[in-house]
């Protein structure tokens, strides 16, 4: 067996489509680009695939992974032509990399992921990027501790952002504030852009509209050496030799 790490984008009105029919999408799309995935055993087989970390709808990502294990396997590029041929506009496969052996699933192994922000065309942004720049400073920087409450399945939870969020920055292009956020994210601490996002507009007096915000997400991470590495760099790629030798296994 191989492991295979799949990075994605996710764009345009795909958007739109949520994570189980996702899931679905990709099964029937390694039927057609005739990737040799592995199949579980039992009454009921099912492919080995796994996602990192499921995406909202309505946010789009240059950054998605799956995991799958197959037989055998082409090269990289080969293999992300299949995929791509396959594809429908709004889902574009960036990457496609070897795991080690022992490589745990992207899903087990995320730490945190990378946001950008803006306010969507034909909505006006509340305030400018100077007035949010100084009230990120006073607001995250300059507290100890920033406490919001996270509504979770099993009732409210009270969370430390000062914790959770690793950086948070804004900048302005084309006049307008563009927000940067780099979250924690894995099944404990998860935290998503529309909450940090609320909590900065309610100090600052202001209504937070998630319509009128697009969230794009630019890269998900493991944790490594006391910083973070991108699930992608974890995988090496498989040139032609190596694509041989797997189809002789």
């Amino acid at each position: 067996m191989i492991k295979i790490r799949i990075k994605f984008r996710k764009y345009g009105v795909m958007k739109f489509i949520g994570h189980l029919d996702m899931m679905r999408y990709f099964q029937k799309a390694m039927r057609r680009a005739d990737i040799d995935i592995c199949y579980s055993e039992g009454f009921s087989p099912h492919q080995i695939m796994s996602f990192a970390a499921p995406l909202g709808v309505g946010i789009t990502s240059d950054g998605e992974y799956l995991d799958i294990e197959v037989h055998s396997t082409r090269s990289t590029q080969d293999s992300i032509r299949a995929l791509n041929d396959v594809m429908v506009e709004g889902v574009e496969v960036t990457d496609y990399v070897k795991l080690p052996d022992n490589a745990k699933t992207a899903m087990s192994i995320v730490a945190a992921a990378d946001y950008g922000l803006w306010v969507k065309e034909g909505y006006e942004p509340p305030a400018d990027a100077g007035a949010f720049e100084k009230a990120i400073k006073e607001f995250f920087f300059e507290r100890d501790e920033v406490l919001v409450t996270k509504q979770t399945k099993k009732g409210e939870k009270v969370m430390d952002l000062k914790k959770l969020v690793y950086d948070f920055r804004v900048t302005e292009q084309e006049g307008r504030p563009v927000f940067s956020l780099r979250l924690s994210a894995g099944s404990s601490d998860n935290i998503k852009p529309e909450l940090v996002m609320g909590a900065l507009f309610d100090f600052m007096g202001l209504c937070y509209d998630g319509n009128a915000v697009q969230i794009h997400r630019k890269d998900v991470y493991a944790a490594a050496d006391g910083g973070f590495v991108a699930l992608g760099a974890l995988g090496t790629p498989i040139d032609a030799a190596e694509a041989i030798k797997a189809d002789r296994a």
